[in-house]
């Protein structure tokens, strides 16, 4: 299948679903998990959206006001804490390229929707990019997914999906997307000062259906 996007490539193509065999993936694998769920509260048609991940025992130990409302369902537990104001813009890689986090925030996720068709349609989708999206966007075997891709500062990696039409199904992978994935794992190489740390919405624990706020993590420009 071929996921529509504004720049076409076969990079946006996800692969086979793997078992995760990187370091750190099973935390990773839930905090996505919880952000899936959490974004399924807002239902469909949701621009970008971005999360910091951080071990919640240190986020509980920073903000301990948040203990009550966080569980940490095992020590290495992570929780997410949406970026507020983010933008994915027309090349979501290329802004991201632009993000560096403090050395509190231990991986990130990012969050999209796209629409794909069938691979026995895609022989007849126009060339030019716009034309291609336009295409896919009015064809009746159109599906829509939902994408969250992970990354941890020890190069642990995996994304999570859902399509539209099966809600019940969760679809993950190594490599899912590995475009997104590598480009999220660019914004862990160099830690940015913590002192720039916005304010940031928290989307929940990976084992919590808390919301809230925390200035712990922040995302900064490179």
């Amino acid at each position: 299948m071929r996921i529509s996007a504004p720049r076409r490539g076969r990079e946006t193509r996800p692969s086979e679903a793997h078992e995760p065999t990187s370091p750190g993936v099973d935390p990773l694998v839930a905090a996505l998990t919880e952000i899936d769920r959490f974004l399924g509260t807002a239902g469909w048609g949701q621009p970008a959206r971005l999360f910091a991940l951080v071990p919640t025992a240190e986020l509980v130990a920073a903000e301990p006001s948040l203990a009550g409302q966080l569980s940490a369902g095992s020590p290495d537990s992570l929780s997410s804490i949406e970026q507020d104001g983010f933008v994915g813009g027309d090349d979501l890689e290329a802004t991201l390229a632009s993000i560096a986090w403090p050395s509190s925030v231990h991986g990130a996720a990012v969050t999209l929707e796209r629409v794909f068709l069938p691979a026995d349609e895609e022989d007849a989708m126009p060339e030019d990019p716009e034309e291609a999206a336009a295409y896919v966007a009015g064809h009746p075997r159109r599906q829509d997914l939902r994408l969250v891709c992970g990354a941890m500062r020890d190069g642990g990696h995996y994304s999570v999906a859902r399509v539209l039409d099966h809600p019940d199904d969760l679809l993950g992978g190594l490599n899912l997307v590995p475009s997104l994935e590598a480009a999220l794992l660019a914004t862990l190489d160099d830690p940015s000062p913590d002192s720039a740390s916005p304010d940031s919405a928290s989307a929940g624990g990976s084992s919590s259906d808390h919301t809230g706020s925390s200035d712990q993590a922040g995302k900064g420009a490179r």
